[in-house]
């Protein structure tokens, strides 16, 4: 007898200002919260692009603009969040597709069970714009190592991994590897989902370290797109869709930092960006700021007709 498949489609909505990077999130009735998401139904949904944006409208009233496929996860014999759905056959096999969306504005959504909530709170280790988090070496990186100790054989992989992922022993912190940062400490049994699913907690560490949990695996899911939106901001302009048509130089400069968790160079920044020709100045001032005026800028979506468009440069503060 073959075994059923059920899809789930789930949405990562992503918007940013100068305070923190935002994921549209779903509440339930017990406080939990997870990504927009829902069933993908063969009969009544043309594409699974269709049904996603049938259930972000539905669920949180917003209405998706550009959206592309993230990942399709399915994995089997590895330990990871499970994936559920509600309406799934029974014995089914779950297959969860993920989609990424930008927007410039966080729109209102206040009549609907729904919330932009600042992804840190997520993953609180991964904003690094005022330093290095203490959670890291403190709590973090001191519970895995203790997990790393007890794998026998194992356990010069694990070193090497926990050593990779949050950068220590000299190891540099490469922002992308956010998905291979969670899956570690969902392995090591610290992400508060391996407990839900029926693992047990191998070590201890504050819970305030460890992030908030998601319903199903949409932590990962999560975890996934923003590693894969802060290594295409280098190599495509796809920030400027996160930026309303006006902003300044530091707006941008903010957005960045937010998406990436990383303080940035002001002025090697500002020198990027001359050189990039991706903005143009309006001519427009602006005392918003606080300080001087400063020039309102946009960016040139004609540069993406004239070809060899890259993304912005990050050059570390």
């Amino acid at each position: 007898m073959m075994t059923p498949i059920a899809v789930g489609l789930s949405a990562v909505i992503v918007a940013a200002d100068a305070n923190a990077p935002y994921a549209l999130a779903t509440r339930l009735a017990d406080g939990a919260t997870g990504l927009p998401h829902g069933r993908f139904d063969p009969a009544g949904h043309r594409t699974f692009e269709l049904g996603l944006r049938d259930w972000v409208r539905a669920q949180t009233g917003f209405e998706p603009g550009y959206v592309e496929q993230l990942y399709t996860f399915g994995d089997l014999g590895r330990e990871l969040p499970q994936a559920e759905l509600d309406d799934a056959p029974s014995g089914a096999r779950l297959i969860s597709v993920g989609y990424l969306g930008l927007t410039p504005e966080r729109t209102d959504i206040s009549a609907f069970d729904a919330v932009w909530r600042d992804w840190h709170r997520y993953f609180p280790w991964e904003d690094h714009r005022k330093g290095r988090p203490d959670i890291i070496d403190h709590a973090i990186a001191p519970a895995l190592l203790s997990w790393a100790d007890a794998g026998g054989k194992n356990a010069t992989a694990r070193h090497a991994r926990i050593q990779i992922a949050f950068g220590l022993d000299n190891q540099p912190w490469i922002e992308e590897r956010t998905l291979e940062r969670y899956e570690v400490l969902y392995e090591a049994g610290l992400a508060p989902e391996a407990t839900r699913d029926g693992g047990r907690k191998s070590v201890k560490a504050p819970a305030e370290a460890l992030g908030e949990p998601m319903i199903s695996d949409h932590r990962r899911i999560l975890a996934t797109a923003i590693g894969r939106l802060r290594g295409k901001i280098k190599y495509r302009p796809v920030v400027f869709e996160l930026m309303p048509e006006k902003f300044t130089l530091l707006d941008l400069q903010k957005v960045v930092e937010a998406i990436l968790g990383q303080p940035l160079h002001k002025q090697n920044f500002r020198r990027s960006l001359d050189r990039s020709e991706l903005v143009v100045g309006l001519g427009q001032f602006t005392q918003a700021t606080g300080g001087r005026p400063a020039e309102l800028f946009r960016f040139r979506r004609e540069a993406l007709r004239e070809g060899h468009v890259s993304g912005v440069q990050t050059p570390r503060g």
